[in-house]
């Protein structure tokens, strides 16, 4: 499979699912020897070595590959970002940059939408998993913010649908 068609089965970068797009490019990029480039050892081109030609040849397509694939898996949205970056480590560099900076904003946005959420129209099963990954990603953002059972407990049972008031009564005691 060639480098394009590899790529376009990456989820694009986009506002909300950096930490999921970190990981994925990370491990593609380790896979196709580019990571060197973006995070390693290799994130400037060789200046000095005795065959300083071909090693900058050889540098210079690593590096384009790399940066082909962190332009290629963002959206476009996310250009602006990167537009003056030179290598594929000072567009690693942007990325996370912005994304700590949106952290904070996103770490709000989810203490606000855990404090306000209700099953309406989603299964039990739908709801449950719901409060567990907007938990979990709050964990993520600010380990001191980690949501205990006992909370997550609550905020399941304060959002769930009245007819399921039985149903309530008897998970009271689950672990979550």
């Amino acid at each position: 499979m060639d480098l394009v068609n590899s790529v376009e089965r990456i989820e694009k970068l986009n506002n909300s699912n950096y930490d999921y797009w970190k990981s994925c490019l990370e491990s593609y990029l380790q896979g196709q020897d580019l990571w060197e480039v973006v995070s390693g050892t290799d994130v400037n081109p060789p200046t000095n070595a005795s065959d300083a030609q071909d090693a900058l040849r050889k540098w210079k397509i690593k590096a384009g590959k790399a940066m082909f694939v962190l332009k290629a898996t963002i959206q476009k949205d996310m250009i602006d970002h990167i537009r003056e970056a030179k290598t594929p480590k000072e567009v690693w560099d942007s990325f996370v940059t912005l994304f700590a900076k949106s952290n904070d904003a996103r770490l709000q946005m989810l203490e606000n939408e855990i404090g306000s959420i209700s099953q309406d129209n989603m299964t039990i099963s739908q709801y449950f998993m719901k409060v567990k990954g907007i938990c979990k990603e709050i964990t993520q953002l600010d380990a001191e913010s980690n949501i205990t059972n006992a909370r997550k407990r609550r905020i399941i049972i304060r959002g769930m649908k009245p007819e399921y008031n039985g149903f309530i009564t008897a998970i009271q005691g689950w672990p979550v």
